[in-house]
């Protein structure tokens, strides 16, 4: 694994290991649940609190399905709310026009992601 790219962040994965189009839940906190999923979106990787703007509840029905069938759309299958997976806006479904939480990525020089911006207390875990 890479050296911490700086104080208040947490190794994550491999970037390899994220595949276009699909997302990965992660328990960063310790929480015993993935409070933060990330996407690849257009080449790119995006990191989102694990929570719906709507409802309050995480957004996958079972484990690291997070995305349409198409790998267009994060959804929250609570009641289907379709979010842009670049910006996080809410483009259908109840939460029209609000946005998931972002969580700040850096992926160093070996390819390793890291969620950055962690409580300090997080990252003794």
């Amino acid at each position: 694994m890479s050296r911490q790219p700086r104080p208040g962040a947490l190794y994550l994965c491999p970037a390899d290991s994220l595949d276009e189009g699909r997302a990965r839940g992660f328990d960063p906190y310790g929480e015993g649940r993935d409070t933060v999923l990330v996407a690849r979106w257009q080449g790119r990787l995006h990191a989102w609190l694990n929570r719906c703007p709507h409802l309050d509840v995480a957004m996958q029905y079972r484990k690291d399905r997070f995305m349409s069938g198409d790998g267009q759309h994060i959804v929250c299958f609570a009641h289907g709310a379709l979010f842009r997976p670049d910006s996080g806006l809410c483009v259908l479904g109840p939460c029209l026009g609000q946005s998931l939480q972002g969580r700040e990525l850096v992926i160093d020089d070996d390819s390793a992601v890291w969620l950055v911006n962690v409580p300090q207390a997080a990252c003794t875990l």
